[in-house]
């Protein structure tokens, strides 16, 4: 049974627009998790779905995110907010609970919390590891990608994390305007990088706490 339901909204997804599918178990991280645990008791399994980003708006950016990369970054969470939509109605049809958690609905942003990691969800679904840019590294599509997160109880079969790293590659670590990037993911930054997005929105560039440049920088093999 969780084989054919993994098939059947792999295939859903798919069809709806995600690039990217993967599940995993939430019961080792449902702390981490920022909902009423009444709900998270009746779930088990996390869905992330990913879309990639547009390559040539990226390129676009050099020292700061431009006007074309913030609209493309809401119109792809808005995208995403309703995949997950469509992706939860059909799991209801089938008889099952799911909710879907926004794209990009942060909780505190200094610490760039939300009401769960759609990072770790990928990663522990097997879409990427994490970056030392901090964020998901797909092996396809590096870094240009955006992810949300489904709950649900449907019973689904489970992906194993991917055992790969950036390896040799420290492209993010050059581009960053404020050397946030470490050798070491965990060394990452978070108030450096926090302040500079605080800059470029007082400078007007952007509305939102976003950047894009370690984003350009982190291409998969599928875009080199």
């Amino acid at each position: 049974m969780e084989k054919d339901f993994y098939k059947s909204l792999r295939k859903v997804s798919k069809s709806l627009g995600a690039d990217l599918f993967g599940v995993t178990r939430i019961s080792e991280f449902s702390k981490e998790i920022f909902l009423a645990q009444k709900i998270l008791k009746e779930i088990d399994y996390g869905i992330s779905l990913g879309v990639r980003l547009s390559q040539p708006i990226l390129e676009e950016i050099e020292d700061h995110p431009t006007r074309l990369y913030y609209q493309h970054y809401r119109a792809v969470n808005h995208f995403l907010d309703q995949l997950a939509f469509r992706v939860t109605q059909y799991i209801q049809e089938k008889g099952y609970s799911a909710l879907p958690i926004p794209a990009s609905q942060i909780v505190d942003w200094e610490k760039q919390r939300a009401h769960l990691s759609h990072k770790k969800i990928a990663i522990l679904a097997g879409l990427g590891w994490w970056g030392r840019n901090n964020l998901v590294v797909n092996p396809k599509f590096g870094s240009q990608i955006r992810l949300v997160t489904i709950l649900t109880n449907m019973p689904l079969k489970v992906d194993t994390p991917l055992e790969e790293d950036c390896g040799k590659c420290r492209d993010c670590l050059s581009v960053c305007p404020v050397g946030a990037i470490k050798e070491s993911p965990q060394d990452f930054d978070h108030f450096a990088c926090f302040e500079k997005l605080r800059e470029f929105r007082k400078s007007g560039y952007t509305e939102q706490f976003i950047c894009g440049i370690c984003v350009k920088a982190c291409k998969g093999k599928g875009l080199r």
